[in-house]
């Protein structure tokens, strides 16, 4: 197993770790702001890191059109890292339009 190999499973790896993190906290936490910010936060870095483990492990061996490849998949962890916090912020200021309420500490969790 080449150096590459072991650098690209660990990221895609630790990229499905963020992603059952995410899920964890979407399922756990009490409020849709809350749920939002897990799901944003764990979800990019995530997704990122799964894309960037894809890009190395496609280099092997080492030609031209997987290079291309790569770089493809590089630019699209770099939109994703732009987008999806755009995206997380755009839902907030719509719930916050619309006028959902953030939980508190003395209400009860709704489910």
């Amino acid at each position: 197993m080449t150096v590459l190999s072991i650098l690209s499973v660990v990221l895609i790896v630790l990229g499905l770790f963020f992603f059952l993190i995410g899920t964890i906290g979407i399922l756990r936490l009490p409020d849709f702001y809350t749920r939002l910010h897990a799901a944003g936060k764990c979800d990019s870095l995530a997704s990122v890191l799964v894309i960037c483990g894809v890009a190395l492990y496609s280099l092997q061996p080492f030609t031209l059109a997987n290079l291309l490849v790569s770089i493809k998949l590089l630019l699209i962890a770099v939109f994703v890292f732009i987008a999806s916090p755009t995206a997380t912020h755009a839902i907030t200021e719509a719930a916050l339009v619309l006028g959902v309420k953030p939980w508190t500490r003395g209400k009860k969790k709704r489910s």
